[in-house]
């Protein structure tokens, strides 16, 4: 277990969030929690620099129940994508401080601060969708990027359709250390974006589109093919890995200026 993990579970069994079986259990932990049907990696904060994300498409309400145990006994804030609301509602009865996000369809726990102040930013990412249908993508985004502890900046509805949208909202996003642009029918809006800002773009195609887009494909392939340098993209649909691609960027840039500073 890393140093920052004892002190955080010292500081939890000190407020008395744990008891001694609780703190010496944790000390004790192997780096998989062997919870059955689900296989926890409590390992993945040290190696990556963040906890497992529980993926819940498909998963019981009871394998949802038992890793967020697990995780909170960690000491980690818990994030789940693709939570129906039907687990939704029976995940927020069971877990008071649990934050049910409808439209993006994530799960979220975060764990108190040591002192009981917010916890603090560490890095801005901006969201800019080019339509509305593509919000739920942006919502899990958002989220995602949320949970990684950065400020988010969340721009909508400035797609191509109508060019003189985005340049009005730049100032907003002037200075992300990495923007995630969604957008669906021809996936126009990465390349524009990326002609405008000083830091990486990621792409989010949707499938939101007519039939000639083939549920994202013609999305994803105008993203490929992007002449903005500064653009990559990720999966169909894929908010929670654009957003934490760009997560992983902003926390890198944060950490390199507080180094210098």
């Amino acid at each position: 277990m890393h140093a920052s993990d004892i002190q955080r579970l010292a500081e939890r069994f000190k407020r008395g969030e744990l008891t001694v079986d609780d703190f010496v259990g944790a000390l004790a932990q192997r780096p998989t929690a062997d919870l059955g049907e689900v296989q926890l990696d409590l390992d993945r904060r040290r190696r990556c620099g963040f906890p497992e994300v529980i993926f819940g498409q498909g998963k019981t309400l009871e394998s949802l129940s038992k890793a967020f145990h697990a995780l909170i006994a960690d000491g980690v804030d818990v994030l789940a994508t693709r939570i129906s609301a039907e687990h939704g509602a029976a995940l927020c009865r069971e877990f008071a401080a649990g934050r049910y996000n409808p439209l993006g369809r994530t799960f979220r726990i975060p764990q108190p601060s040591p002192n009981g102040e917010p916890h603090s930013a560490s890095g801005h990412v901006a969201i800019v969708t080019a339509g509305t249908s593509d919000l739920p993508v942006a919502e899990e985004a958002r989220e995602t990027a949320l949970w990684m502890g950065h400020r988010v900046t969340l721009i909508q509805d400035v797609g191509v359709a109508g060019p003189h949208r985005l340049p009005a909202r730049l100032p907003e996003f002037a200075d992300a250390d990495a923007v995630v642009v969604i957008a669906g029918m021809e996936g126009a809006l990465p390349s524009v974006v990326g002609g405008y800002v000083d830091c990486p773009v990621i792409g989010v195609p949707t499938s939101v589109g007519y039939g000639a887009n083939f549920n994202g494909v013609a999305a994803l392939l105008s993203m490929l093919n992007s002449c903005a340098a500064n653009v990559t993209v990720v999966n169909i649909d894929a908010g929670f890995k654009g957003a934490y691609v760009a997560g992983l960027i902003a926390a890198r840039r944060s950490e390199v200026g507080n180094r210098k500073s």
